[in-house]
């Protein structure tokens, strides 16, 4: 009798312990993130290969300079390992403004064409990137190859 209870207790602490690794596997994030989404058939460039640990170890960016709320507002209270959306959820329309569009986009204010322009998940990415590298740079006195890239070919490698 003690030794079938001993079975069902060591069998209950091995199943909550696998669920326990499961969840903090889960809630871990991956040192190097593919930014791909299966939102795009193909990639005209290759893709950017984001080191999440240098960002916010290397650099000291918070999670909130990259994870904000519907209204743009940064997530500052976010911790490494919470579940956060991913940007099509938001910019649901994959790539980028079409130039037709574009060009009929000038005749908007800049708050509208911003709104537009951000309908786009690849605009999105690449005003939060850019921007943010722009603002690194200016802010460390950095130029070129010295400092993070802000141009296509230095974040996209070739195909």
């Amino acid at each position: 009798m003690k030794n079938g209870k001993m079975i069902k207790i060591l069998m209950l602490a091995s199943i909550v312990s696998l669920f326990l690794a499961a969840g903090l596997l889960a809630s871990s994030c991956p040192d190097v993130i593919p930014m791909q989404n299966a939102s795009y058939d193909s990639h005209s460039k290759g893709v950017v290969q984001f080191t999440h640990t240098k960002h916010y170890k290397d650099y000291g960016a918070s999670c909130g300079d990259c994870h904000h709320d519907a209204q743009g507002k940064p997530l500052a209270d976010l911790k490494e390992g919470d579940a956060v959306q991913g940007c099509i959820e938001c910019h649901k329309i994959a790539g980028e403004v079409p130039k037709d569009m574009k060009k009929d986009m000038q005749k908007l204010s800049k708050k509208e064409k911003l709104a537009k322009e951000l309908e786009y998940h690849a605009e999105a990415l690449h005003m939060n990137c850019r921007d943010c590298h722009k603002a690194f740079n200016k802010e460390k006195g950095l130029r070129g190859a010295d400092g993070a890239p802000t141009s296509c070919s230095a974040c996209h490698p070739k195909n």
